[in-house]
């Protein structure tokens, strides 16, 4: 979701139906090039299918971007551009044209080889078949040509700073010119990982693809298991059904994990901004002193102790510190009651806070509920079925007063110049900066996004609660587990079992 960045990694569709596969030739199937050796991997957040490019959320890019899916270019763990199927990339010197060299003898899961001529393709269908309000990230793209078989040539409209990252997003991914027919089911990609099979409201497996042209993956599969809640995959850990928590969603309960002889955590960052979302577009937060009075009644420091036992970080604003242009904005609206009573004027508002059903945003809606209430704002929580209900009520109808949701994708500020986007915020002088940002040069970009992301706090356009940790537990023995999460996927290349 621009992107909607939400963390549909985070709770989803829990459906028992009939499993899914198939053979390398569509796109899935076993994989012979990595040991016999699998692992299996918790998570809350089921696809509600395997289309990233006409479904919201980030679930899907999740578990096949990079593992299924590969771009020209990706992230790190560090956050730094690297090569992947682009072996390296020229920029001319007025910044509008970027001429990737791609590798060679690269193929598809189903036989079909790699060339410029996919890189046409799958870059001219964000503008033509993508549904995802994100693919106006790549609206400066005038056009896409192939130079030779091995060389693709990308044309910008004007000098652009976030092209090559949002390349590094789902954006970016590579599609074959035959195997885009039912990308709900059948994924077909260069990556380490085909699709296995899907048992819909239990597990997703992956297996490793044995035309890969890189290193092949250390694992034969992968699985994702599905849980309804966090004490149920907990278990799971515990009695050995899974061997890595993906996400812990209960950070209360790490203590279960403390034997150093049978578990690891790591513990790190990510892009993910827990944010208490205000319905810009109508009373109450379309008047700005209301939104300003919320954002004054948040004690936040004890919200994340409550609700997350204290693990993340407090950010007061859409930015994390790991962008470069990041500042601590936790002081614009310090916790004051009185204050907020101030703002309001004496009067008392009713509002429906309509939340994913998550873990995150169910413990932190608790403490916002009580915290409102008071400074004269009594909100009713709703907890809806995510993400099918959430992204249907509030994401795309609007419907709603208040909401929490992590929006996890990287560098994901600008959703805010969207006004139709479910905040409804708008002020063109927030877009204006963006866009001045984009092409100019890294120290104006800097200087910039430092001011949209001060703009965005004064209107309080929304209230940012804690950036969201990367807290994952596994078995001893488990390595290549990332300690930060900065970029969309979770990513199984470097997984390996001791």
């Amino acid at each position: 979701m621009r992107r909607i960045g939400i963390w549909i990694a985070a709770g989803g569709l829990l459906l028992a139906t009939a499993a899914c596969g198939g053979s390398p030739g569509n796109g899935s199937g076993s994989g012979g090039g990595a040991k016999t050796q699998s692992l299996s991997v918790g998570a809350v957040a089921e696809p509600a299918n395997l289309d990233f490019t006409s479904t919201e959320g980030a679930a899907i890019p999740q578990i096949l971007l990079v593992n299924v899916y590969e771009g020209l270019v990706k992230l790190d763990q560090n956050g730094e551009i690297v090569p992947l199927l682009a072996e390296k990339w020229d920029v001319s010197g007025d910044r509008k044209t970027y001429t990737f060299t791609l590798r060679k003898n690269v193929k598809f899961s189903s036989g079909a080889p790699f060339t410029a001529d996919d890189v046409v393709f799958s870059l001219g269908r964000v503008k033509t078949d993508w549904k995802l309000k994100i693919k106006t990230q790549l609206d400066v793209v005038d056009k896409v040509e192939k130079k030779d078989d091995s060389t693709a040539v990308v044309t910008l409209k004007r000098p652009s700073n976030g092209f090559l990252y949002a390349m590094t997003s789902r954006l970016g991914a590579m599609f074959s010119r035959t195997g885009v027919a039912d990308l709900a089911n059948k994924p077909v990609g260069t990556g380490p990982y085909v699709l296995g099979a899907w048992r819909r409201g239990d597990s997703i497996r992956l297996d490793a693809n044995p035309s890969y042209w890189g290193t092949k993956p250390a694992l034969s599969s992968v699985t994702m298991k599905y849980f309804k809640d966090a004490t149920a995959m907990n278990n799971a850990l515990l009695t050995g059904g899974i061997d890595v928590i993906s996400s812990v969603q209960a950070p209360e309960s790490l203590q279960q994990f403390a034997d150093p002889n049978r578990f690891q955590t790591v513990e790190g960052t990510t892009n993910g901004e827990v944010v208490l979302s205000m319905n810009n577009g109508r009373p109450p937060f379309d008047d700005k002193k209301v939104r300003q009075a919320v954002r004054h009644a948040i004690d936040h420091k004890a919200l994340l102790d409550t609700a997350w036992a204290g693990r993340g970080q407090l950010i007061g604003s859409m930015v994390p510190p790991t962008d470069p242009w990041y500042e601590d904005r936790t002081g614009d609206y310090p916790y004051d009651p009185a204050k907020a009573k101030e703002l309001l004027g004496g009067k008392t508002y009713a509002v429906k806070m309509r939340i994913p059903n998550l873990p995150y945003a169910v413990s932190s809606a608790q403490v916002v509920k009580s915290q409102l209430a008071q400074v004269g704002i009594n909100a009713e929580i709703e907890p809806l079925e995510f993400p099918a209900r959430w992204l249907d009520q509030v994401f795309s109808k609007g419907d709603y007063d208040l909401s929490i949701i992590n929006h996890v994708e990287p560098r994901d500020m600008g959703i805010f110049a969207d006004k139709s986007y479910y905040f409804h915020y708008d002020n063109p002088e927030f877009g204006k900066l963006l866009a001045s940002a984009d092409e100019g040069t890294e120290q104006q970009q800097a200087d910039d996004l430092k001011q949209a992301a001060k703009l965005l706090s004064d209107d309080a356009a929304a209230d940012w609660l804690f950036l969201f940790p990367n807290l994952i537990v596994a078995k001893k023995g488990v390595t290549g587990l990332p300690k930060n999460a900065i970029a969309e996927s979770f990513d199984f290349t470097a997984l390996a079992k001791q």
